[in-house]
């Protein structure tokens, strides 16, 4: 089993920043695709990034809302993962969750139901 634990989350203005981190333990990281997902209050949650395998390249895939404001990064050596989000927006609000499964389509493909590993998330709000 591998347990995902998030931090991070909190009150930020609009175009502020916040980073969240994703602390795995249990289990590697390395041979797992790291994504994050986040739920607004009243809507289904959503697919937000993805962090490919290192030794494969380390790619990555944002949904369109967060592209160029939002970089995912992976430390395997740390077992954690990491969302830095800038030129935050009220839209943003949202409990964020950090996932883990072997197959990047069911990551990226927000798979809920067969996705390997979930966090229990971490709220974002952002207001003035």
């Amino acid at each position: 089993q591998m347990q995902l634990i998030e931090s991070g989350g909190g009150l930020v203005q609009p175009g502020g920043s916040l980073r969240l981190s994703c602390t795995a333990s249990g289990r590697s990281i390395k041979n797992y695709v790291m994504g994050w997902f986040r739920q607004a209050p009243g809507k289904e949650r959503e697919f937000v990034s993805a962090a490919g395998l290192s030794w494969t390249g380390g790619n990555t895939q944002y949904t369109d809302s967060v592209k160029g404001r939002f970089t995912v990064s992976r430390e395997d050596d740390r077992n954690a993962v990491y969302l830095q989000m800038n030129s935050l927006k009220p839209e943003d609000t949202a409990v964020y969750y950090c996932a883990a499964d072997r197959a990047w389509d069911t990551v990226v493909g927000g798979l809920e139901e067969i996705m390997d590993f979930w966090g229990k998330g971490t709220l974002v709000t952002i207001s003035s």
